[in-house]
C-alpha cells in the first residue's frame, strides 16, 4: 500500500512542496507558516503530461478508491482492503484503469489554468462502489446480511490523452489503440469547467489567537492555550465538544462516542446490552438508566485491529469519568471522521450480538441513527511493543499503528 504524492507551492511564500495524500495540516520549510489544507467534497489531481505543445489535451476522469470493505456473515466479519481506480467516464477509447501511475507518478492538484479539456464524468462514485461490492461479493459465505464501506479515500484523478490519428497516452507519449473510428470526433465529449478551488486557512485558534496544533494528517486540531478542539470546514474553523478520560497515560487516542437511535432491537441502556451481547452479567434495575452508547475508534488501523477494539470499548462502555482539559501527554491525532465511524455501528453490531442466528438476520432491516457525538481521548500506557489501556481492555501494537499511516 502507498500514498499519493503531490507537488504543490507553499501558499505563503511560493516555495515548492511535496504533500502526501492524506497530509492536511501544512508547514512551510522555507517560511515556517503553517496552514490547512481545505478542498471541497472531494480532492482532484492530474498525472503529469509530456505530450508536444501543439497538441490539444483531453483531461479523462477516473474515481481512485482506498478503504476496507466489511461484510457481516455467519461466523464474523470479512474485510477486504482496496486501494483501486476506475474510468469515471464510460468510455472505450480509454484504459478502464490509471494502474499503478496514481501511486508512483507524482500528482498535481487540477485547478482551472490546468492545460487541457476537463471530460465530464457521468459515472457516479455510487455507481462505482456498487461495482466494487458486486465484485467481491461472490467470494464470500452466503447470505451476506450487511456491508460496508470504512475509511475510505475518494478523489478524481485525470489521466491526460491527445490524438495523433489515433489516441495517445500523453504520460508516455505512446498509442492506447490502433486506429480512431472513421466517425470519431472530439466533440462527443461532454466537457466542465474546472472551477475546483484549494484553500489553506492560517492554523490558529479562532478563540485566542494560539497556534493549532496537530499532526499533518490531522482531521481535527488542538489548541493547547485555552483548551479547545476544532475541526476544519471550506468556511473556518468549528468547535467541537471532548472530554477526556481520567486516568494516567503516557499517549491518549481518539475515540468517537455516539448516542443513536435504533430500530429493530432494543438497545438503549446497559441492561439491554447485557441481554444483546449475551454478558455473563445479571441485569440490575439501576443499570436500566444508564445509557448505551456505540464507541468507535477516531483513528485508522488495520481492519482486524479496528473491529476487536471497536467491539471490546463497546462492551466495555465506560462512565462518564471525564475532564474537559487537555493533558499535557501525546496525543495521538483524529485521523477518521465522524461519519466513518458512524457508519461502522452495524458492523459493530454484528461483532458483539448474540446468538448470530437470531440477530444477523435482522441487520437489513436495523435502522442507527446517531443523535449526540463526543469526541473521546482514552490514555494507553506505553510498553515495550504495544499501548495498553488495562481497565477496558485495549492493547495497540506499536507497528500497526505505524503501518496504518498507509491506509
Amino acid at each position: 500500500m502507498t500514498t499519493l504524492l503531490i507537488e504543490h507551492q507553499c501558499p505563503q511564500c511560493g516555495a515548492p512542496a511535496m504533500l502526501g495524500e492524506t497530509e492536511r495540516l501544512f508547514t512551510c520549510s522555507f517560511c515556517k507558516v503553517t496552514s490547512y489544507l481545505i478542498q471541497s467534497r472531494f480532492p482532484r489531481y492530474v498525472l503529469p503530461q509530456a505530450a508536444p505543445e501543439n497538441k490539444e489535451l483531453y483531461l479523462v476522469p477516473y474515481w481512485r478508491f482506498k478503504g476496507t470493505l466489511f461484510s457481516a456473515v455467519s461466523g464474523g466479519v470479512r474485510h477486504r482492503f482496496m486501494d483501486i481506480s476506475y474510468q469515471a467516464l464510460r468510455c472505450n477509447y480509454f484504459p478502464v484503469s490509471v494502474g499503478f501511475r496514481s501511486q508512483t507518478l507524482k500528482l498535481k492538484f487540477a485547478l482551472p489554468e490546468t492545460r487541457g479539456r476537463f471530460l465530464l464524468p457521468n459515472f457516479s462514485p455510487g455507481n462505482v462502489m456498487k461495482l466494487f461490492s458486486k465484485r467481491f461479493h461472490k467470494n464470500l459465505p452466503q447470505p451476506v446480511y450487511h456491508q460496508e464501506f470504512i475509511g475510505e479515500t475518494f478523489n478524481m484523478i485525470y489521466s491526460p490523452f491527445y490524438i495523433e490519428h489515433r489516441m495517445m497516452d500523453a504520460v508516455l507519449n505512446c498509442p492506447v489503440s490502433h486506429y480512431l473510428p472513421d466517425d470519431f470526433s472530439p466533440d462527443i465529449f461532454a466537457e466542465q469547467t474546472p472551477d475546483w478551488k484549494i484553500q489553506f486557512i492560517p492554523a490558529l485558534c479562532p478563540d485566542c489567537g494560539w497556534d493549532l496544533t496537530g499532526e499533518s494528517e490531522s482531521l481535527v486540531l488542538l489548541c493547547h492555550h485555552c483548551d479547545s478542539v476544532w475541526l476544519p470546514r471550506e468556511k473556518g474553523f468549528k468547535k467541537i465538544k471532548f472530554y477526556v478520560l481520567k486516568g494516567k497515560g503516557d499517549i491518549y487516542f481518539p475515540f468517537w462516542r455516539i448516542k443513536a437511535d435504533i430500530n429493530g432491537i432494543t438497545l438503549d441502556s446497559y441492561n439491554d446490552l447485557i441481554q444483546v451481547a449475551n454478558l455473563p452479567k445479571i441485569c440490575r434495575s439501576g443499570w436500566d438508566h444508564i445509557d448505551f452508547y456505540f464507541w468507535a475508534l477516531a483513528f485508522k488501523v488495520r481492519p482486524q485491529v479496528f473491529l476487536r477494539l471497536n467491539r471490546n470499548i463497546t462492551l466495555s462502555q465506560p462512565p462518564d469519568d471525564f475532564v474537559s482539559t487537555l493533558p499535557t501527554q501525546k496525543i495521538y491525532p483524529v485521523t477518521l471522521p465522524l461519519t466513518e465511524a458512524a457508519e461502522s455501528l452495524k458492523i459493530n453490531l454484528s461483532t458483539f450480538a448474540c446468538p448470530e442466528k437470531q440477530y444477523l438476520p435482522l441487520l437489513s432491516s436495523i435502522k442507527i441513527q446517531p443523535k449526540r457525538t463526543r469526541l473521546v481521548y482514552i490514555p494507553f500506557q506505553e510498553g515495550h511493543h504495544e499501548f495498553i489501556q488495562e481497565k477496558y481492555g485495549l492493547t495497540l501494537n506499536k507497528n500497526q499503528i505505524k503501518l496504518a499511516g498507509n491506509l
